[in-house]
């Protein structure tokens, strides 16, 4: 809102023209040639997939435009550069099942599958049911640490995923949700050359129950995890 005041107040037509969507971006907000071209193929994937989005959302030349310009832009914001992560993307959209056409958004989330193979960690559908697996065979070990975890990444995003699941009592889609935010954290920390520690032992986080069976659940947890504490 400031540099729309400030360009109105200013005069700027490029500022304007810019804001709009309409003029010439600045230089990190534009994909390369080649990129370009990566989304022009896209839109032409998109229109077979879904063909209503030619009679309505792109139904002119000019709406197609605009569209490019918006997803473009969106790409650029959230690291999606590479054919790979556009091959995900298209993946999902076939798939869908839906005859609406996505949202640069979905799109996008679709897109990081790529990026999350690349860095060896699972997607959302595989986080939710690694989480599940660890609930159905968790009593088997003595404790997390000697889980058969594949990777240190599994660790810290699955123990951390049960333990919110059951301080919060949450549905399936509100744990969903929590694996797709808890994977993003996860790559940002890997792409940046973070190296993620190994399995250790946490302290166990306690919380206010909101009920008698909550704390009686409460109880149960702190002694099974003394009991392996003590047995190790």
């Amino acid at each position: 809102m400031r540099q729309l005041v400030s360009a109105i107040q200013n005069r700027d037509g490029n500022a304007l023209a810019r804001l709009a969507g309409d003029g010439p971006q600045p230089a990190d907000r534009v994909l390369k040639e080649g990129d370009e071209r990566l989304v022009d193929a896209l839109f032409s994937s998109l229109k077979q997939v879904f063909p209503a989005s030619v009679s309505t959302a792109w139904k002119n030349p000019a709406d197609e435009a605009n569209a490019k310009r918006q997803w473009i832009a969106a790409f650029a914001e959230n690291g999606i550069h590479s054919k790979q992560q556009l091959s995900a993307g298209m993946k999902h959209a076939r798939a869908s099942g839906s005859p609406f056409l996505p949202s640069p958004g979905q799109f996008i989330e679709w897109c990081k599958e790529a990026s999350f193979s690349a860095a060896g960690m699972p997607d959302e559908d595989e986080l939710y049911s690694m989480v599940m697996t660890y609930c159905a065979k968790r009593g088997d070990y003595a404790s997390p640490e000697q889980y058969p975890w594949k990777n240190n990444a599994d660790y810290w995003m699955v123990t951390g995923l049960y333990s919110m699941m059951r301080a919060g009592n949450l549905s399936e889609a509100e744990l969903r949700v929590k694996c797709r935010a808890e994977l993003r954290k996860m790559l940002q920390r890997i792409e940046a050359g973070e190296d993620i520690p190994e399995p250790r032992k946490q302290l166990l986080k306690l919380s206010i129950p909101s009920t008698n069976e909550k704390a009686l659940e409460g109880v149960a947890l702190l002694r099974a995890r003394l009991k392996a504490a003590r047995s190790s």
